[in-house]
């Protein structure tokens, strides 16, 4: 099962892709996070790693080398850590070391970040990391979390042509309620099903009742809610791991909705 996290800039992806990888890692699933999101690079610090690992665009050479790579038919074995993305099928284990990092059952992986000026689009990372995901092959004890871009960009891409499920993160505004319309109807358009908001530093239960009602107008489903917490704030301030005891019985609450029977450890 591959979860998409999506939203508004600021609505707080990061926050809750770290808060679902942490309580499916508490269920004893083995979690691989996928860092989609070019910009933002504080995910790392959140789940609880000093470093970022190399991003997958390095495995294919940098932006300009992703349209020559993807369609090719694999390397010789000589050259085969670059030919791991240009396969049909890709496990976790299939990628080299140095581009995926592991602690207690969560794996992360990034597929690339902008980091200078004039340094183009990034379209290329948006077909590499459609391609990644639509390969991934994860085993009955894995699931994946995909941190995205701000916006719906991606879904113009295609990027989510390989996912299951899409959470759309809902801060307290008007754009992010109409943005959350704006993406459930995308991802209906493209087959998914399963596509739930999730409320995020919400103040009051008055604030909580108007969101939902907000949401049903445009046919969104509610998840959950993650109510304002000074602890996350605070982490995500000075670039700590996400360790709030608050957001605990929230989270579960969540992952009970977006988890289905089937997938479901016993």
């Amino acid at each position: 099962m591959k979860i998409s996290v999506c939203g508004k800039g600021g609505s707080g992806k990061s926050v809750i892709t770290t808060l679902l990888a942490k309580g499916l890692q508490d269920r004893g699933y083995e979690v691989v996070v996928i860092d989609s999101d070019e910009s933002n690079s504080g995910l790392h610090r959140m789940l609880g790693f000093e470093d970022s690992p190399v991003p997958l665009l390095d495995l294919v050479g940098g932006k300009k080398e992703v349209k020559n790579v993807l369609p090719k038919t694999p390397l010789p074995l000589a050259e085969q850590e670059t030919s791991v993305i240009s396969r049909s099928q890709i496990s976790l284990s299939d990628i080299p070391r140095k581009h995926v990092i592991s602690n207690n059952g969560i794996s992360l992986v990034s597929v690339g970040k902008i980091l200078q000026a004039l340094e183009g689009c990034a379209c290329p990372m948006g077909v590499l990391g459609r391609e990644f995901l639509k390969k991934l092959q994860l085993t009955d004890n894995q699931l994946a979390v995909v941190d995205m871009e701000a916006g719906v960009e991606h879904f113009g891409r295609g990027v989510e042509s390989g996912i299951d499920t899409v959470v759309v993160v809902v801060d307290p505004s008007f754009e992010s309620i109409q943005l959350a319309g704006k993406i459930n109807a995308m991802a209906s358009e493209i087959g998914i099903k399963s596509i739930f908001a999730v409320l995020n530093k919400v103040p009051s239960d008055e604030i909580t009742v108007k969101l939902k009602e907000e949401l049903s107008k445009q046919n969104v489903a509610v998840a959950g809610t993650i109510p304002h917490d000074s602890g996350i704030l605070e982490a995500g301030l000075e670039g700590r791991p996400l360790q709030s005891s608050e957001t605990l019985v929230e989270t579960d609450l969540i992952i009970d909705v977006l988890l289905p029977r089937s997938v479901r450890l016993t």
